[in-house]
């Protein structure tokens, strides 16, 4: 999701808000917590990953972008002949290998299970809806909405879309560069150029989507907000 964006994962940097693609694997458990069962995370995930994809289906059918792989993703599609959903997944398979060894098989294959229904479920929206032309306002500020709603979801089933937070991290550990500013280099640079293939108004626009999806993440998704795992 141009994608692409929050309880930063970088816990000691002081960056800016927060991003969509933040993994919260790893933070211990209050003892008070009552952990998801099997079931809850299954359908924790499903739900997640349809509102995320339907979110980037509006996001596609009013030509915005965002931040993140899912915006990296949505910026070739307008200029690559292939579905939506083949690319995000291929984008993505970097940071999947990224994951398993910084967060752990668990994490990596709930966040490679969310990557894979994302990229099936970005081809059945356009087959269930056919083509849209969208507003753009409606379709940024609508996709938006969903895309963030579907991560938070996600989040608390300890599973996110992949993305760029994981490369961040590692280049805070190898480089020491801080990772909230890493991430924003990132997602600075893709709509940028985005330039190249959309209108500039509708860049602005997808900005201020992007910066709402931060918004929604920022305001629900802290520390000791939420004690299910």
């Amino acid at each position: 999701m141009s994608t692409s964006t929050e309880t930063r994962a970088d816990a000691t940097t002081t960056a800016p808000a927060t991003h969509p693609e933040e993994p919260t694997a790893g933070r211990p458990v209050p003892p008070s917590a009552v952990r998801h069962s099997v079931v809850e995370d299954v359908l924790g995930i499903l739900t997640g990953t349809f509102a995320a994809s339907l979110g980037l289906f509006l996001l596609k059918s009013s030509g915005a972008v965002t931040g993140g792989t899912a915006g990296l993703a949505l910026l070739l599609s307008y200029s690559v002949a292939l579905p939506f959903g083949v690319i995000f997944f291929a984008v993505n398979l970097p940071f999947f290998a990224l994951a398993v060894w910084k967060k752990g098989w668990n994490f990596a294959l709930r966040t490679g299970a969310a990557i894979a229904l994302v990229s099936v479920m970005a081809s059945l929206h356009p087959a269930a809806m056919g083509s849209l032309h969208l507003d753009p306002v409606y379709g940024v500020v609508g996709g938006n909405l969903l895309a963030g709603v579907g991560l938070l979801i996600l989040f608390r089933h300890q599973s996110s879309l992949g993305g760029f937070n994981i490369l961040a991290l590692l280049l805070q550990e190898k480089l020491n560069w801080r990772a909230g500013y890493v991430q924003m280099v990132l997602d600075v640079a893709i709509v940028l150029a985005s330039l190249v293939l959309v209108p500039p108004l509708l860049v602005l626009l997808s900005a201020a989507g992007a910066t709402l999806l931060n918004l929604i993440l920022a305001l629900n998704h802290r520390p000791g907000r939420y004690l299910g795992k």
